[in-house]
């Protein structure tokens, strides 16, 4: 009851927050390269969450020129190794697993009772919602202690980008647990990959100082923040990238969405929710009896 409370507390003055407003400057802010700056706000979040330079291509936190360049930082290329497994998919991120599992006539599990929508994910759109109406889902949180690119479960060829407006609440275990259709509300970036295991969506979620989500092949998405939902279509130019490539970041912590379609993939059945998981290991794998037709 306590700890419900607790979360209440924490919640509800996010709905009064100027939550774009705040992100913004935060955008600025993580950019700044004054010197004192960004040293003593890399070395604050580095003692606070307990952050693992040994891991990074550059250990010196001094030697970052921003605190995005530190908090977006690249790791040595021993620091994750890719499950070797041919049919594995693969975690696409460093984080915690908010929840994993079906996806039952279109509606994802939140947390504590509360689902949210695939259709309202992806913007509203049906015909995108619908390949995965009775698939599956794995949504990951990252915190700032962890690495904040993402990477290909599985190689895929983009087929559309997606780009919906919204809120910027905290996505982390407070806000889910007691903010409705949470990840379905918050400003969100949505990427169509077709598989060999058919469709496959990456949601980026973005969250209260999430400064900014950008991709791989178009570069910052958000900010600016969108009025109405943004689509981008690829076909002959679609850029195609390989199982455990970059294929966008969070500039600030968040969540990434996976989405897959019914009976092509399994999770691993050990992995449940609040597991720690780290870019690379296997997060499931293709179905064994399963061929996508398109």
């Amino acid at each position: 009851m306590l700890k419900t409370l607790t979360e209440y507390l924490f919640s509800l003055p996010q709905y009064i927050l100027p939550q774009h407003l705040l992100s913004a400057a935060m955008h600025r802010l993580a950019r700044c390269e004054n010197r004192l700056w960004k040293n003593a706000f890399i070395n604050t979040i580095i003692r606070i969450y307990g952050v693992d330079l040994s891991e990074a291509k550059e250990p010196n936190p001094d030697a970052y020129a921003s605190f995005n360049a530190f908090f977006t930082r690249a790791l040595k290329s021993e620091a994750r190794p890719q499950s070797t497994d041919p049919d594995a998919l693969l975690c696409p991120a460093d984080g915690v697993i908010s929840q994993i599992g079906d996806i039952a006539a279109g509606s994802l599990f939140q947390a504590k009772g509360k689902y949210f929508n695939a259709t309202e994910l992806l913007g509203g759109d049906t015909e995108l919602a619908k390949p995965f109406e009775n698939g599956k889902f794995a949504t990951l949180y990252l915190s700032p202690r962890d690495y904040h690119r993402l990477h290909m479960p599985i190689s895929g060829t983009l087929r559309e980008m997606v780009h919906v407006p919204g809120r910027l609440f905290s996505v982390n275990a407070a806000t889910a647990n007691t903010v409705p259709n949470l990840f379905a509300r918050n400003e969100r970036v949505a990427a169509i990959f077709d598989t060999e295991a058919g469709p496959m969506a990456l949601v980026l979620v973005g969250a209260i100082f999430v400064a900014s989500i950008e991709t791989v092949w178009h570069g910052e998405v958000t900010p600016p923040t969108v009025a109405q939902v943004k689509t981008w279509a690829y076909s002959g130019d679609a850029p195609s990238l390989a199982k455990g490539e970059e294929m966008g970041r969070f500039n600030m912590g968040s969540t990434i969405i996976v989405l897959f379609g019914e009976n092509v993939v399994d999770w691993e059945t050990a992995l449940q929710a609040g597991d720690r998981v780290k870019l690379g290991q296997k997060l499931g794998r293709l179905a064994k009896d399963t061929t996508f037709s398109s």
